[in-house]
């Protein structure tokens, strides 16, 4: 028989995992009073039927599966460490909240463990679920009864000091977890929405000590370009990408390295989401004034060597980021575009002119995370002749370890192998493609961690002549410098072994 693709939150809430495992059950459908499990085949159930149905209070009826495939239903809905299923407790007190007791301290626990990175509490007409993004993929883990949803929303506000009795305004605060061991700070967002409240809880986990450039996913052919940029002692350096793509990460990783007795470092961020001792970090407070534009003025009367800003979102705060770099500065910066090299026009599009960003612009990088296969279960993948072809295109340039920068290759031609190209030798060989499969230590996801990909461009006299000339083509140029492109780096991985064709297709037309 096939398995359901996927089994409702509220079905598998009836049983915890303690139950689930100890049963060996996974329930999958209700059928009026009637709860209908998957069970291991040749197993007998009488017993058990029998106790679950007083629990329960409903009839109960078991489907065989296969031992393995029950046993992998087991790992992926109901792991062993997490706690129950069960809706959030009610009715606690203030000193019980704040004492971090009850429901709400357990989950960001278990996001914690999961490796998710935000929690999302979400209200509809007839119920509210429970949400976490891990791996940047967003998974149901808990459906609660509407009665209880108010309940869980003042505990969260209570924690983070948000105003209990305002439910028409979005509100932002911050919740110190510190529990078993574990300290870090919790980032919330409240949006009012017809049904009510959605909450957003974002989870500030890593350790910024252990931030190396060198760890993030840079080839040795980038990470010396990039260190090459950053050490200028003035100029502007970009980092661009959607919301999610570890552009913090890097600019973290960034001032980590740059930072010592020396220079002067302030940043102004939208959050500070980690501190960094010798650093000078400066909140964004829009309400009050505190603007990025208005805090880059003040930076400047306080003998910066090196600024960081969060994001350059409009032509005040771009114009005085070029100020800044004109003047001697270090500037670092985001901007959300598709591509490095798409950041200029971005800024052209701000009212920057183009012979001014000439003169200032010392790289622009570009990146996305990509998520990767776990190494205790992944398999060896077999390609379509279609998925060859498109990997494979013609007009897509696939790093080959040439040494005239990345080779051209057909439709059938070998794939390309995944190198960095450093002084124009090949620095690790071809492998073949895998593709997801799902084990325990993965929970069944196929994926273990996530790693960044880059496509870094260092500007040169000819590319600031092109930029002062606002040339729109510039692929013939970064081409002869043989700079890798995020499809090509998102390929390397691929045909490395470290992620799926799934993973790649998003980022083909990068």
């Amino acid at each position: 028989m096939g398995v359901s693709a996927h089994i409702p939150t509220e079905v598998l809430q009836c049983l915890t995992p303690s139950q689930a495992w100890e049963y060996r059950l996974v329930p999958f459908s209700e059928q009026g009073q009637q709860l209908v499990c998957y069970g291991e085949q040749g197993r007998d159930y009488t017993d058990a039927i029998a106790e679950l149905e007083v629990l329960t209070g409903r009839r109960v009826s078991v489907e065989e599966l296969e031992v393995e495939e029950l046993q992998k239903l087991l790992g992926q809905y109901y792991r062993k460490e997490n706690a129950s299923r069960t809706a959030p407790d009610v009715g606690l007190s203030l000193a019980q909240i704040g004492g971090g007791q009850g429901f709400l301290m357990g989950l960001i626990g278990e996001a914690f463990a999961s490796y998710a990175s935000d929690i999302h509490f979400e209200p509809y007409e007839e119920r509210c679920r429970i949400r976490m993004r891990i791996d940047g993929r967003l998974v149901e883990r808990y459906v609660i009864d509407r009665q209880n949803y108010a309940s869980l929303v003042n505990q969260i506000k209570i924690l983070s000091n948000l105003d209990i009795s305002e439910k028409r305004l979005p509100q932002d605060g911050r919740i110190f977890y510190n529990r078993e061991s574990m300290k870090f700070d919790v980032r919330v967002s409240s949006l009012p929405t017809i049904y009510g409240e959605k909450m957003v809880m974002r989870l500030l986990t890593r350790h910024v000590e252990l931030l190396e450039l060198a760890n993030l996913g840079f080839t040795e052919r980038q990470l010396a370009d990039y260190v090459a940029a950053v050490s200028r002692p003035h100029g502007l350096v970009l980092i661009t990408g959607p919301t999610g793509s570890g552009k913090s990460t890097t600019l973290y990783a960034t001032l980590r390295r740059l930072n010592d007795e020396a220079r002067n470092i302030l940043t102004i961020e939208d959050p500070v989401e980690y501190t960094l001792e010798g650093v000078n970090q400066v909140q964004l407070k829009e309400e009050i004034g505190l603007t990025f534009g208005a805090a880059l003025r003040t930076f400047l009367r306080q003998d910066p060597d090196i600024i960081m800003l969060g994001e350059i979102r409009d032509n005040d705060t771009a114009e005085m980021a070029i100020r800044s770099s004109l003047t001697g500065h270090l500037v670092f910066s985001t901007i959300h575009t598709n591509s490095a090299w798409g950041s200029v026009a971005r800024l052209g599009d701000m009212g920057v002119h183009p012979y001014l960003l000439s003169g200032t612009l010392n790289l622009c990088v570009a990146q996305r995370l990509v998520r990767l296969l776990c190494p205790d279960c992944k398999r060896k993948a077999t390609l379509r002749a279609e998925e060859r072809s498109l990997l494979l295109s013609g007009d897509s340039s696939v790093p080959c370890g040439t040494a005239g920068g990345p080779g051209r290759l057909k439709g059938g031609g070998p794939p390309p192998r995944a190198d960095d190209r450093v002084d124009g030798e090949a620095t690790s060989a071809c492998h073949e493609p895998y593709e997801a499969a799902g084990c325990e230590k993965c929970y069944y996801t196929g994926y273990r961690g996530r790693k960044a990909i880059y496509e870094v461009i260092p500007i040169d006299d000819r590319l600031s002549e092109a930029i002062r000339t606002s040339q729109a083509d510039v692929s013939d140029l970064l081409r002869e410098r043989g700079i890798t492109t995020l499809r090509e780096s998102a390929l390397a991985l691929f045909w490395a072994g470290e992620t799926s064709l799934e993973e790649v297709l998003p980022l083909m037309n990068e």
